[in-house]
């Protein structure tokens, strides 16, 4: 059985979301996602607009999703070191990571997919926010 991770903030699931997490799916038999929590995303951007129990919700209901795990950092290394995946998913706007040598010492490997800057959450946020100032 070949085991995938992946992670996400998951705040306003887009389609982006969705195509990295079936991206994910295809890649193996078990699909693992680390939703970040509040103060995992707070690393490295702004807190999420819902909660992190409602993200772990919607992530849970995709189809692809075999088991959801809260990420306490941004960096996916300690749930890496703890499932030790086959496959570890990173995405191109944050593809060197430090799970990534930890992966290499366990004979995992590393797949990078696009990030989906059309899909953004930062991006949608900021849309709506420029329609409810016009």
């Amino acid at each position: 059985m070949i085991v995938v991770y992946a992670y996400v903030c998951g705040d306003l699931l887009h389609r982006g979301h969705l195509e990295h997490l079936k991206n994910a799916k295809a890649l193996g038999d078990k699909l693992i996602v680390g939703v970040l929590t509040d103060k995992a995303v707070q690393e490295k951007k702004p807190k999420p607009t819902m909660s992190f129990d409602e993200r772990v919700d919607l992530i849970r209901s995709i189809k692809w999703v075999d088991v959801v795990v809260a990420q306490n950092t941004y960096s996916p290394l300690d749930n890496i070191k703890a499932l030790k995946p086959d496959i570890l998913l990173e995405s191109t706007d944050h593809k060197e990571q430090p799970a990534n040598e930890f992966m290499n010492h366990i004979g995992g490997r590393i797949f990078v997919m696009p990030y989906y800057p059309e899909h953004s959450s930062g991006q949608m946020k900021n849309s709506i926010r420029r329609d409810l100032m016009s």
